[in-house]
């Protein structure tokens, strides 16, 4: 089994939380992985090494500085009452809304969805911004979250 239901998922409350409420719709697109496939995934798609975003080191496409093209602000969107991601990141990521995306808060946490899901979603999903990456399956294009409120847009060039 690849997906934990949500109700016993750890973080559901970042879904479920008063202030930021998700519909029922909405709440059957977001699978958390289990464990198990989450560290496959993150092995295959990030790091065979570093197990969190704090640890990426040499070897990994996130620690080269080549793969980050520009940063934006998420921090501003995210504390205004306006649902949508920042423009730059909208402006960066073209992906169609059915495009499979992995939201990777470390290697035994990484929650699934489609890029139509996550941008409605993606405040909810910041609600642990402690280096959060997203990526899409087959996809290039790559975001990594900070807790200092930025983010940065890059390519991966690996895995």
């Amino acid at each position: 089994m690849n997906y934990q239901p949500l109700e016993h998922y750890t973080r559901r409350w970042i879904f479920t939380h008063a202030s930021m409420p998700l519909s029922d719709d909405l709440l059957e697109k977001i699978r958390p992985l289990t464990q198990g496939r989450s560290s496959v995934l993150w092995r295959e798609f990030i790091s065979a090494m570093a197990s969190d975003a704090d640890h990426f080191g040499q070897g990994d496409w996130a620690a080269n500085p080549t793969t980050w093209k520009e940063e934006a602000s998420w921090q501003e969107a995210w504390d205004g009452d306006e649902p949508a991601l920042p423009e730059d990141v909208l402006a960066f990521i073209g992906w169609e809304d059915n495009t499979t995306v992995y939201f990777c808060y470390e290697k035994y946490n990484i929650v699934e969805t489609d890029w139509g899901t996550f941008k409605q979603c993606w405040k909810n999903f910041l609600f642990f911004d402690d280096g959060p990456i997203l990526l899409g399956r087959r996809q290039k294009e790559v975001l990594w979250f900070n807790s200092q409120g930025l983010v940065q847009l890059g390519e991966r060039t690996e895995g």
